[in-house]
């Protein structure tokens, strides 16, 4: 059988490029056997850790407090410290506060027992002439023996119901920092509890963050030009990058108990300082250097 010659030229074309297909997948396949088990190759890098402080003044106040009120009944406590809350709610309000920033934290009744002691059983009196005998015609005739007294024991105390109290716990964020002061008092003349605050932080941290870790960052890169210019080597680039945020706060506190409300004389307001709040920003930074 006659094979054309184009066909066999077409064939061993094909077998040629076949040919060097493999042997080129021989080639490779031999010298990635050369490095097995051989570690790969590493970059040369420095790792250096940077601090950033920044400062901003607080521009919020929170601060909480708690009415409360004791009744026999649940209702009865219920409706007096609503009373209550309503009035400081009052006081807060004419402060110029915004509902969004009242928020009511807890609400709890609790019952209120004391503990009673049992009153003793008292025991039957003792006759004094028992045990004594009398004479008769110069004969001493004994008496009867006096009567045994049973044992008195005393019933234990329990504890007994005398009431309910219910408290509601209210968390107040001040945003104009001029009434912080009067607010207090007037909150305290209102006669709530617990009184607790201010703290003062900044409402929107972000800038001040922002530039603490700017600052953190220029700190790690200042180190890293040092030891690569004390190696003799220079910095290629950035390998890998860490950061960890831990915003420092000096927070104010005021404390205020039971206001008086039977004296007529104003309680003084107190004077609240804002002071400054302090954001620190670490970055650990590590560069590859050649």
């Amino acid at each position: 059988m006659n094979i054309p010659k184009r066909f066999w030229n077409v064939s061993v074309a094909a077998i040629g490029l076949l040919a060097l297909f493999l042997l080129a997948a021989a080639i490779a396949e031999f010298k990635s056997i050369a490095y097995v088990g051989a570690n790969p190759s590493q970059t040369n890098t420095i790792t250096l850790n940077g601090t950033g402080d920044a400062y901003a003044i607080p521009d919020v106040a929170t601060f909480t407090y708690t009415v409360t009120d004791t009744e026999k009944a649940v209702a009865d406590a219920q409706t007096k410290a609503t009373a209550k809350s309503n009035a400081a709610l009052a006081v807060v309000r004419a402060a110029g506060v915004a509902d969004k920033d009242i928020q009511t934290t807890s609400y709890s009744i609790y019952p209120q027992y004391e503990y009673q002691n049992a009153v003793c059983p008292t025991p039957a009196a003792y006759d004094a002439s028992a045990g004594s005998g009398s004479v008769s015609s110069g004969v001493m005739i004994p008496a009867s023996p006096p009567t045994a007294i049973a044992p008195i024991y005393c019933p234990q105390g329990k504890s007994v119901l005398t009431g309910y109290q219910v408290s509601q716990t209210t968390e107040v964020k001040l945003r104009d920092l001029t009434k912080a002061g009067s607010l207090l008092t007037s909150l305290g003349s209102a006669g709530v509890e617990n009184l607790n605050g201010p703290n003062f932080t900044v409402d929107d941290p972000t800038a001040v963050q922002a530039e603490a870790r700017s600052k953190a960052i220029a700190d790690a890169q200042s180190q890293a030009q040092v030891l690569a210019n004390q190696l003799g080597v220079s910095i290629v680039g950035i390998v890998s990058f860490t950061e960890n945020n831990n915003g420092s706060y000096p927070v104010p506190m005021y404390a205020m108990g039971v206001a008086d409300t039977t004296s007529s004389k104003a309680a003084a307001t107190p004077e609240v300082s804002t002071g400054q709040q302090k954001v620190t920003d670490d970055v650990s930074i590590t560069y590859e250097i050649r």
